[in-house]
């Protein structure tokens, strides 16, 4: 589900809907809930100093559900620039069946009907002002985002994990047609 709750940027949510559903697809999570905010700058960089303790607005905060979200209290997050900049561009992580991490498959990350992975939050505005730094489109920038968040309700952590979310994130990006 993707709500609005900014008025700053104007977002078509439909095409929205149905990139998340692919994302879904892709990482057959068919049966788990997401949900994706749109929020404005200030509502972000309210969020972003309240859980990370860091002044100003960012582009995406995920907030995983369940044990993941009791186990650290905060929210996953990323400046998404940087992870496209360290990106290796190899392919699917050794061993790995699927683009769901072991211990989020273990912990049923598709798991039955009704079941909330969590919640995503996203800056249009910011967005936007990166969209335009890296030469991507507003659309296209917003779908990388959900996919970034969604890796991120997954376990992912692109600081920790010596570059198995990068390598995931870049796979998906090309099997989805992202830049």
């Amino acid at each position: 589900m993707i709500l609005n709750r900014q008025r700053t940027v104007r977002v078509a949510r439909p095409p929205l809907e149905a990139f998340l559903a692919r994302v879904r697809e892709q990482l057959r999570l068919k049966c788990s809930e997401i949900t994706v905010c749109l929020v404005s700058d200030p509502a972000i960089a309210r969020m972003n100093e309240t859980f990370r303790h860091k002044k100003g607005p960012t582009d995406v905060l995920s907030f995983p559900s369940g044990d993941s979200a009791k186990r650290n209290g905060r929210p996953r997050t990323t400046n998404a620039r940087r992870v496209r900049r360290d990106s290796t561009g190899a392919g699917r992580a050794e061993g790995a069946d699927s683009a769901v991490p072991y211990r989020a498959r273990k912990e049923g990350a598709s798991a039955p009907e009704g079941h909330s992975l969590g919640d995503i939050a996203i800056s249009p505005a910011t967005a936007r002002r990166n969209a335009k730094k890296l030469g991507r489109t507003l659309p296209s920038e917003l779908q990388i985002l959900i996919l970034h968040g969604v890796l991120h309700l997954l376990g992912y952590d692109h600081e920790t994990d010596n570059g198995q979310m990068t390598r995931v994130e870049n796979r998906l990006r090309r099997k989805l047609g992202l830049p």
